[in-house]
C-alpha cells in the first residue's frame, strides 16, 4: 500500500496531448492544470496526464477514442465533490463542468432536462418558479452537478430511495464507451441499440434472465435495494426494467463513470411542500433516539436527521446553537432534528398534531417548540449541516477528514452506532462523529486521520476492516449514498458474495470491453485499492490548511471559466509547497510562474466562495496576502502616497477620464496598451470606449439634525454617471424628498473604503487611509452614535471592514439601499412604476445580506422584476475588470446572454464599478437602483 503522491510529476506520455488536441478544443498539460485537476473532496490523489475540457457530446466520444489508441483511459469529473476516490485518475481527466450547463424546463415544472455541468442548485432555481424540485436532495447542492447526482445514484435528507437518481430519472443521452449515442427518449432508442452494440443488448438480455431465474439471487437483490446502497452498480434495474436499453440507463446510474457519459439527463421532478415545522428532540441516549424511530417515522415526518453525544458538543459551538443547546451538558444524549412539510396549512398542523401525539409515548430530554419560523428553523438546520464544518474546520494540520455513510435496516441503527462509538474508541480516533438520515437507517461518520504516518495508515486500514464486518452483520450497505468509488470498491465481493459480483464484472466487460472508462473505480481487484494513493496535505497557510477540498466554492467563483478556482488556488498551494519539499525546483518554477496570472491576478478576490464554503474560508484573504509579498517598494509609496492626496487622486483620473473619452479612441486606448506592455498588464488598466467620462467631486453636507452620516463613494468622482447626476444626487434627493438629515464626514474627498489598497496588498496605503478614516468617521458618527450610510455596496464592505481594523466596530455601517428600504421608503409618496427592471445583485450586496432590500426597492421602481438565474459576481472588483478585461468577460458570459434575451424597462445594480462592468458586457444602461427609484418618485 502507498500513502504518498508522486514526489515529482510524471511526465506526459509522448504522442497523448497531440491525439487529444486534435479531437478536442480545449486540452491541458500544463504542471498548474494537471495538479489542480488531482484533487477533489476525496482522501485520494491521482495527478491526471492531461486535462481534456470538450464541449459536446461528439467531442467527447472522440476523447475517449484517442485515449484508447493512445493507451490510456478516462475519468470524467463534474463538481469534484465526490468523497469516495471516483473523480480522480493517473490518465486522461474529462472536466464537463463548462460546457454541458444547458438547463430546459419542461411541462410547467414537472420535468426538466439538463446537461451534466450543471449543479443541483442551479436547476432548482430555475425549478422554484414553478413550485418543483428534483428528487435527489444531497445536502453538497450548491456545488454537486447533474452528471455527478447520476454517477452516484444521489440521494440526500428528505428522498429516500423514493425520489432518488435512479427513481426519477426520465431519459438520458448516452455516450458509450464505443463511441455509440443513444438518446434514451426516443421511442426506438431499444431498437437502436440492438442494432448498434448488439453484444452489449444480447449480454443484457442474458443477464436479466439469469438473475430472474433464480430467487435466491432476486430476493438478494431486494434486500440490498430495499435500503439506500451505492455499491457497485444497480443490479436491481434487471428486476425493475424489461428492455435491454432501460436496464443500461439505469445501470449507468450509480456507475460512477465506468459504463458510459452521461451528455444529458432529463428528470421527474417532485413538488415543493411550502408549509414546513421543525423541531429538536434531545434524548438521554443513543438507544433513546433510535428507538422513538417507529413511532415518528409513522407520522410521515419528511425528515428525521441523527446527532449523537460528540455532534451534540461540536453543535454546542456552532454561532448558531440556540441557548437551550449551548447551556445543556452533555452526556451520553443524542438529538433528532425532525421536519414536517405538506403543501397546505392545514395539513401541515394535521401533521403536527399527529407528531405531538407520538410524542407522548417517548422519554424526550428536552424538546424544542415545534416551529414554522423561518430563521429558527435555519438555525436549527444550520446546527445539523455545520457538524462537518466544525469538525473539518477544526481538524489538526496536516490531517485529513474523511465522510463515511453507510445504511442498515432501521431497526439496527442502535445497535450499529453503538459499535461504531466502540470502534472509534478502540482505534483511538477523538473527536469523531456520528450524524445522519435516521429515517433510512442511513448515517455519516467522520474521523480525521495522517496519511503520512504508516502507523495512522495501519490504524485506519483496521479501522475500515472492522467497520465493514459490522455493518455487513447488520445487513447493511457499506455505501449509501456516496458511491462505492475507491474506498469501497475492493469490499463489493463481500458486500454482494460472488455470484453477483460476476454480474457486475461481466455489466462492465460488456459496456466497456477495452476497460477505457475509469478503471479500478467501483470494481477492483486491488485488495488495498482503498489504502492506495493516499492524499497528504503539508501545513501552508491558514485558509490552506482548513481547505477540505470539497469544491463548494467553485459555482460561485468569477474566474472558475477562465483560470483557476479557489479550491484549485488552494491546491496549488500545496502543490507548490510539496514540490519545495521535494526539491523540484523545475516544478518550483513552473507553478509559481502560472500561478502568478492564473491565482493571484486574476481573482476577483470578491469573497463570495466564503459564502459557499462549509470551513469559511475566504480565498481573497490568501490572494491579497500574496499580492502583497509581491509589491513592490515603489508601488507601494506611489499608493501610499495617493493615499494622503486622495482627493486630488480621484480628481485627477476623472479628469483623464473625461479627456480620453473627448479625444479619438485610438489615442488613449494605444497610450495604456504601450504603458500596459512597459509596465504590466496587472499595475496598468487597459481604457476602452464603454468607459464613461469622469464624474463630480464629493462636496461636504451638513444639515441640521442629521439621523445619518452620509459616505459617498469615490467612484462617483472618477467615473459619471450613464444618464442624470448618479446615485448621489438621486441618494440625496430621495432624503430631501422624505424629510431625512444628512451630514458628511470632514473633507469627504480625501476619503476612501480602502479597497483599492486592500485587495491590491498595498498595506503601507491601506494603514494610512484607515487612520484617515476612522479618525475622521469618529468623529462624525459621535463615536458610533449616528449610522454611517455608503452609496456603494463594495464600499459599505470595505468601510465595515476598514473600522474593524481601526478599532470601531461600534460604528453602524449601512448600505444606502437598505437604508432608503428601512428609513426613506416609508416618506416617500408613491411614484409611478416602470414596466420591467433588470437586477444585478453584487458579491458585496450578497455578502452584507441586502439582496433582500434590493429587490424590496426595485418592486417600488418595476412592476416586473428580473433577477438573471445566471447572475454571479462581474469581477470588475475596482479596476480589476480593467486590468484584465477577460475576467470580467468571462465572469459574466451567461449572465449576459441570460439579459440579451430579455427586453426589460431598465437595468440596475446598486455599485458603479460593477454598472461600468455590466454595461460593457451586455451593452445596457447599468444604472443605481436608487436613480431609478429618484426618478419614478419625483
Amino acid at each position: 500500500m502507498t500513502s504518498s503522491p508522486p514526489s515529482s510529476l510524471p511526465h506526459v506520455w509522448p504522442g497523448l496531448h497531440r491525439a487529444l488536441a486534435d479531437v478536442c478544443g480545449s486540452v491541458s498539460v500544463r504542471p498548474l492544470d494537471r495538479l489542480a485537476g488531482g484533487h477533489d473532496a476525496s482522501h485520494f490523489l491521482f495527478i491526471p496526464q492531461a486535462v481534456a475540457r470538450p464541449s459536446d457530446a461528439r467531442e467527447v466520444g472522440a476523447v475517449v477514442a484517442a485515449a484508447r489508441r493512445s493507451g490510456a483511459t478516462v475519468t470524467f469529473r463534474g463538481g469534484g465533490t465526490s468523497l469516495s476516490g471516483q473523480a480522480g485518475t493517473d490518465s486522461v481527466l474529462v472536466d464537463t463542468r463548462r460546457n454541458f450547463r444547458g438547463i430546459e424546463v419542461l411541462d410547467g415544472g414537472a420535468r426538466v432536462r439538463s446537461g451534466p455541468g450543471a449543479t443541483v442548485r442551479q436547476v432548482n432555481a430555475r425549478l422554484a418558479r414553478y413550485g418543483r424540485m428534483l428528487g435527489p436532495d444531497p445536502a453538497s447542492e450548491v456545488a454537486c452537478t447533474i452528471g455527478g447526482v447520476i454517477a452516484n445514484n444521489s440521494s440526500g435528507m428528505a428522498c429516500g430511495v423514493v425520489d432518488n437518481a435512479y427513481r426519477t430519472l426520465e431519459s438520458s443521452v448516452l455516450v458509450l464507451a464505443s463511441g455509440t449515442v443513444i438518446d434514451t427518449s426516443d421511442p426506438d432508442a431499444d431498437l437502436i441499440l440492438r442494432a448498434r452494440e448488439r453484444t452489449l443488448y444480447d449480454g443484457l438480455v442474458a443477464l436479466r434472465e439469469g438473475i430472474r431465474s433464480r430467487p435466491e439471487a432476486v430476493r438478494e437483490i431486494k434486500r440490498l435495494f430495499a435500503i439506500k446502497n451505492t455499491m457497485g452498480y444497480g443490479i436491481n434495474s434487471f428486476l425493475d426494467h424489461d428492455r435491454p436499453v432501460d436496464i443500461l440507463e439505469h445501470l449507468v446510474v450509480g456507475s460512477e463513470g465506468t459504463l458510459a457519459f452521461v451528455a444529458e439527463a432529463t428528470f421527474r421532478t417532485v413538488k415543493v411542500k411550502p408549509y414546513v415545522a421543525t423541531q429538536l428532540l434531545v434524548f438521554d441516549d443513543l438507544a433513546g433516539a433510535t428507538g422513538a424511530l417507529p413511532e415518528l417515522v409513522a407520522t410521515g415526518l419528511a425528515t428525521i436527521e441523527l446527532m449523537d453525544a460528540a455532534s451534540l458538543r461540536v453543535a454546542q459551538r456552532n454561532a448558531a446553537a440556540t441557548n437551550e443547546l449551548r447551556e445543556m451538558k452533555v452526556r451520553d444524549h443524542a438529538a433528532l432534528l425532525l421536519e414536517y412539510r405538506e403543501e397546505t396549512a392545514e395539513a401541515l398542523a394535521s401533521r403536527v398534531e399527529a407528531g405531538e401525539r407520538a410524542l407522548h409515548g417517548l422519554h424526550v430530554a428536552t424538546a424544542s417548540p415545534i416551529t414554522t419560523s423561518p430563521d429558527l428553523r435555519a438555525r436549527l438546520w444550520h446546527i445539523r449541516k455545520g457538524l462537518f464544518t466544525e469538525v473539518a474546520g477544526n481538524r489538526p494540520s496536516g490531517t485529513n477528514s474523511l465522510l463515511e455513510d453507510i445504511a442498515v435496516p432501521v431497526e439496527r441503527l442502535n445497535k450499529t452506532c453503538a459499535a461504531l462509538l466502540e470502534l472509534f474508541d478502540e482505534h483511538g480516533y477523538e473527536d469523531s462523529v456520528i450524524f445522519g438520515h435516521a429515517k433510512d437507517g442511513n448515517i455519516h461518520f467522520m474521523i480525521n486521520e495522517r496519511f503520512d504516518d504508516p502507523d495512522c495508515l495501519r490504524r485506519y486500514e483496521a479501522f475500515t476492516e472492522d467497520m465493514v464486518s459490522l455493518v455487513l452483520a447488520q445487513g447493511g450497505t457499506l455505501k449509501a449514498e456516496h458511491g462505492t468509488g475507491r474506498t469501497m470498491a475492493p469490499f463489493v465481493r463481500r458486500q454482494y458474495g460472488d455470484d453477483l459480483y460476476d454480474v457486475m464484472l461481466e455489466v462492465k466487460r460488456l459496456a466497456d470491453p477495452d476497460g477505457v472508462l475509469n478503471p479500478g473505480v467501483l470494481l477492483s481487484q486491488d485488495d488495498a485499492a482503498h489504502v492506495s494513493n493516499l492524499k497528504t496535505s503539508p501545513s501552508v497557510e491558514d485558509e490552506v490548511d482548513r481547505c477540505v477540498e470539497c469544491g463548494y466554492c467553485e459555482p460561485v467563483c468569477p474566474s472558475r471559466d477562465l483560470t483557476l478556482t479557489p479550491r484549485e488556488r488552494i491546491v496549488a498551494r500545496r502543490e507548490i509547497k510539496r514540490a519545495h519539499q521535494h526539491g523540484d525546483a523545475e516544478l518550483v518554477e513552473s507553478l509559481e510562474r502560472d500561478y502568478q496570472y492564473d491565482g493571484i491576478e486574476t481573482c476577483a478576490a470578491d469573497g463570495m466562495c466564503e459564502t459557499a464554503c462549509p470551513v469559511l474560508i475566504n480565498t481573497g484573504d490568501l490572494v491579497r496576502r500574496l499580492r502583497a509579498e509581491t509589491q513592490s517598494a515603489a508601488i507601494q509609496r506611489v499608493w501610499k502616497s495617493a493615499a494622503r492626496h486622495w482627493d486630488g487622486a480621484t480628481r485627477a483620473a476623472g479628469a483623464a477620464l473625461t479627456i480620453a473619452a473627448a479625444v479619438p479612441a485610438a489615442l488613449p486606448v494605444t497610450t495604456t496598451r504601450s504603458a500596459r506592455a512597459l509596465v504590466g498588464d496587472d499595475v496598468v488598466p487597459q481604457w476602452s470606449a464603454d468607459l464613461p467620462s469622469g464624474g463630480r467631486r464629493r462636496r461636504e453636507i451638513a444639515q441640521p439634525d442629521p439621523v445619518a452620516v452620509y459616505f459617498p463613494s469615490c467612484t462617483t468622482t472618477m467615473f459619471g454617471a450613464a444618464g442624470g447626476g448618479g446615485v448621489s444626487e438621486s441618494f440625496l434627493a430621495l432624503c430631501a424628498r422624505a424629510g431625512v438629515a444628512l451630514a458628511t464626514p470632514a473633507a469627504i474627498g480625501s476619503l476612501c473604503c480602502g479597497t483599492p489598497w486592500k485587495s491590491k496588498g498595498l498595506t503601507d496605503g491601506y494603514a494610512v487611509m484607515r487612520d484617515k478614516v476612522a479618525a475622521a468617521l469618529r468623529d462624525a458618527t459621535r463615536g458610533g452614535e449616528l449610522p454611517l450610510v455608503c452609496d456603494a455596496s463594495s464600499c459599505t464592505e470595505g468601510v465595515e471592514v476598514l473600522l474593524e481594523a481601526a478599532g470601531l466596530a461600534t460604528v453602524k455601517v449601512v448600505d444606502a439601499v437598505d437604508f432608503v428600504d428601512r428609513v426613506v421608503v416609508p416618506r416617500l409618496p408613491e411614484g409611478r412604476r416602470l414596466p420591467s427592471v433588470t437586477l444585478h445583485p453584487t458579491c458585496s450586496s450578497t455578502r452584507l445580506g441586502i439582496n433582500h432590500a434590493l429587490n424590496r426597492v426595485a418592486a417600488l421602481v418595476a412592476e416586473d422584476v428580473v433577477v438573471p438565474d445566471g447572475w454571479m459576481c462581474c469581477a470588475f472588483a475596482g479596476d480589476r475588470g480593467m486590468l484584465h478585461p477577460e475576467l470580467t468577460r468571462s465572469a459574466t458570459a451567461r449572465e449576459a446572454a441570460e439579459v440579451g434575451a430579455l427586453a426589460t424597462s431598465a437595468h440596475a445594480s446598486l455599485n458603479r464599478t460593477c454598472e461600468l462592468g455590466m454595461a460593457r458586457s451586455t451593452g445596457e444602461d447599468y444604472v443605481h437602483i436608487l436613480e431609478l427609484l429618484d426618478q419614478v418618485t419625483r
